[in-house]
């Protein structure tokens, strides 16, 4: 993207950064707003106070090895998962319960929750449940290959977990636990299911996404990315799938049939350097994107008006969230540096 000279003005004016001195490697903000963090390579997680993102910001000493995976937890507070094989979750004020550990030898590569009490963790070839107390529910698997992605319905009933050959669906109530799968040859990851619960897509390892339409079993497939999508997220209301992987913002339609025989939109591209994140606004068709220079930059689909939040030189985009009301936005970046903004109308 061309013209970032001003590209600074919405970090300085309405936010605060910080080098951590490590990856970034997750941002979330918990569902109530009053916490929000940053999980580092080094296994610190940085809390930041929402209400005042220029105070300090708090450090935990939270995993023996890397920190892994940071999520919202179901009603407040963060959930982290590391390389040593824990399960953690962190409260607003810096105090950690461990939920559990799964041993030294055990990656918890990705976590996700549910407001209704659900919490998924994907270790290795399985997924574990607990509910809202940390009492362990179930463990799902094992699956085909090591847990590429997880991602829970809208509505919290049904896990989707991707892997070698495609993804499986799993009831979280079910009395017996046994998947619908979805194939597709080749290795899936990054997974992200659209708001109605209907529509299933996967970025592969083959430099392009498929997709699978539940009602009818169709199967969607899109390519001609010049890089993996490590991120990928539905709009709101699921009219857009915003994805990375390519040198602009590349959104698929998703009604009318969609996409299949439809061109994506491309916004905010130009540079010819890869967007590595990307984060859907919870209520308007607005998403931020996250590039391999450290640009970050919010878009309008509607009228694809691009505003800059932060300039280039800081490191890849690594990690971009946005709050619940979609007032603050954070991000962080390949070298360690972490930003909290305040969007909020004044």
């Amino acid at each position: 993207m061309s013209g970032v000279a001003e590209a600074d003005f919405l970090l300085n004016q309405r936010g605060t950064g910080r080098d951590l001195g490590a990856w970034v490697a997750g941002v979330a903000f918990s569902r109530d707003g009053r916490s929000m963090g940053f999980a580092l390579s080094d296994g610190t997680v940085h809390l930041a106070d929402t209400a005042d993102h220029k105070a300090e910001w708090r450090r935990l000493e939270a995993h023996e090895g890397a920190a892994l995976s940071l999520a919202p937890d179901v009603t407040s507070g963060l959930l982290s998962g590391g390389d040593d094989g824990r399960l953690l979750r962190i409260a607003a004020d810096g105090t950690t319960e461990e939920i559990a550990s799964f041993g030294m030898m055990k990656w918890v590569d990705h976590v996700t929750t549910h407001p209704s009490g659900l919490r998924a963790a994907a270790v290795g070839k399985q997924v574990h449940l607990f509910d809202g107390k940390g009492a362990k529910l179930k463990a799902l698997g094992p699956h085909p290959s090591t847990v590429g992605g997880v991602a829970l319905d809208a509505k919290g009933k049904r896990v989707f977990a991707s892997h070698y050959g495609g993804v499986s669906i799993w009831f979280v109530a079910a009395k017996e636990d046994k998947a619908r799968v979805l194939t597709w040859k080749g290795s899936h990851h990054a997974i992200a299911v659209s708001p109605d619960g209907d529509s299933v897509v996967t970025a592969m390892q083959e430099t392009s996404l498929h997709g699978w339409r539940l009602s009818d079993g169709q199967h969607m497939r899109m390519s001609g990315y010049p890089a993996k999508s490590p991120s990928l997220d539905f709009t709101a209301k699921g009219k857009w799938l915003a994805t990375s992987g390519a040198d602009s913002l590349v959104l698929w339609p998703f009604t009318g049939g969609g996409p299949m025989g439809k061109a994506p939109t491309e916004l905010a591209g130009g540079d010819g350097v890869v967007c590595n994140r990307v984060a859907c606004h919870p209520q308007h068709d607005v998403v931020a994107a996250g590039f391999a220079d450290g640009l970050v930059l919010m878009t309008e689909i509607a009228s694809g008006k691009v505003v800059p939040v932060a300039a280039p030189g800081r490191g890849g985009i690594s990690a971009l969230a946005w709050n619940a009301a979609g007032t603050q936005l954070a991000f962080g970046t390949e070298d360690g540096f972490a930003a909290l903004l305040d969007l909020a109308k004044r």
